[in-house]
């Protein structure tokens, strides 16, 4: 397994989670970071296959960087996540270093099957390893026991237009104004290479004293405890590959509200959460990797938003509910079956 295995990102947590997931299942698997360019493991095994958690424009030079034994005579998988239905052109040219592809969504793997390789998805095993947050609690954090707090967790490094947090400032203010017992936690990270975008975010604020910005780097742990310690986890995302905060925040037992477009469709409906209608319009973005006019993302619906953060901030019965529905389609949905079902395919696990 190939991947961003010390890089604090999405495709460093899936390729995480997919080795946790191999080794749950006994199937014995080396990991070559391609950071720090170490091999973790033992990687002799003669035709063993190759995952390699890198994304198309990236993955042929990924390559270049890899011990030759571990690149050749292997079939080489690429397991890619892409937000928009089509991707990009840029993205053909990776397609003839893999013989097939993995994509963690249905929606991901329809918008990589033009690309000519075989397609099979498989889910992040987000339910089969057992989420394991540290022991912080509020207090830990600075939030006060006696409100209701809404985490919303994104990178920068992500698009600050596909993450939306400008629109979920907006609904957020128009749900709760200033209400101290309504709080909402914005942990952003990347902040550091975008401050810019840092900028806009604080100026939509506009010194609201119930919002606060978090953008201090968690360790997994801490990262999954702060989760915990939300009543609401907020997704007013344009478009999700997966979803994986979302994913996350339901096997945690939260209420979740998110955009009701794209891979998160996939396991969050009604039953479990609180979906947030939305218009399509052109996917335009300022910081260009996805910006594809031609083909369309979510506009979150304001009302719809609003009315979900009041619906749940005002009803505990009706979020623990959710939340223990979105623990039970959680363990269910994402158990890590596509994975094994994947690894049998390739020759690999019983």
């Amino acid at each position: 397994m190939a991947g961003e295995f010390s890089r604090s990102s999405g495709l460093g947590e899936g390729a995480r989670l997919m080795v946790r997931a191999l080794r749950d299942m006994n199937i014995p698997c080396a990991t070559w970071d391609i950071d720090r360019r170490v091999l973790e493991g033992d990687a002799t095994g003669p035709g063993a296959p190759l995952v390699m958690h890198v994304n198309a424009p990236m993955l042929p030079y990924a390559q270049l960087f890899m011990p030759r034994t571990l690149r050749t005579g292997r079939r080489v998988i690429g397991y890619w996540a892409w937000e928009l239905p089509v991707v990009p052109e840029t993205w053909r040219h990776a397609r003839r270093h893999v013989h097939e592809i993995w994509a963690p969504s249905r929606f991901t793997a329809n918008a990589l099957r033009p690309l000519g390789r075989p397609v099979r998805v498989v889910e992040h095993p987000v339910g089969l390893a057992e989420q394991k947050p540290s022991d912080r609690n509020r207090a830990s954090f600075g939030l006060p026991e006696d409100c209701v707090v809404v985490l919303v967790s994104f990178s920068l490094a992500s698009s600050m237009v596909r993450k939306s947090p400008i629109e979920t400032i907006r609904a957020f203010r128009e749900a709760f104004g200033d209400r101290p017992d309504r709080l909402l936690v914005m942990k952003i990270g990347h902040t550091e290479h975008y401050p810019d975008d840092l900028a806009a975010i604080r100026a939509a604020i506009a010194g609201a004293p119930n919002i606060r910005i978090e953008t201090g780097q968690l360790s997994g742990p801490d990262r999954l405890a702060l989760t915990a310690c939300a009543d609401i986890v907020l997704s007013l995302h344009r478009s999700e590959g997966f979803g994986l905060v979302v994913a996350e925040a339901m096997a945690l037992g939260r209420c979740v509200i998110a955009t009701d477009w794209s891979a998160t469709t996939e396991f969050l409906d009604k039953t479990c959460g609180l979906p947030v209608a939305y218009t399509l319009v052109p996917a335009q973005d300022p910081r260009g990797i996805w910006d594809m006019p031609a083909t369309k993302w979510a506009l979150p619906d304001m009302a719809s938003a609003v009315h979900a953060l009041q619906t749940a901030a005002d009803d505990p019965d009706l979020r623990a509910r959710l939340a223990s529905n979105a623990t039970d389609r959680i363990a269910s949905r994402l158990n890590g079956a596509s994975l094994l079902n994947a690894a049998r395919a390739i020759g690999v696990g019983t």
